[in-house]
């Protein structure tokens, strides 16, 4: 949102900027000047959403993950294989 608020913010006062400038734009000019503003915020916007929704995703908060929890009474019948530390490095 800071970021939102901060494009627009440098958005305005570059408008502001071309405008006192040269007064003689015309109203197509201006218009253009605002449609791409629009645009731009727009495209902002969109960011936004996605890096909240990758947000929510990386958080992890509105996941239910205990149908994936193991039953510690299922992990007695499991063989435990240690392992086989018997053997030797050679040098060449």
């Amino acid at each position: 949102m800071r970021k939102i608020l901060l494009f627009l913010f440098i958005s305005f006062l570059s408008a502001q900027n071309n405008s006192t400038k040269s007064d003689n734009n015309t109203s197509k000019d201006k218009n253009f000047t605002k449609n791409k503003l629009e645009q731009n915020i727009q495209k902002q916007i969109e960011k936004e959403k996605l890096y909240k929704k990758q947000q929510k995703f990386y958080m992890g908060d509105d996941y239910n993950l205990s149908d994936k929890k193991v039953d510690s009474s299922s992990l007695k019948n499991i063989k435990v294989i240690k392992p086989d530390y018997d053997y030797e490095l050679l040098e060449f």
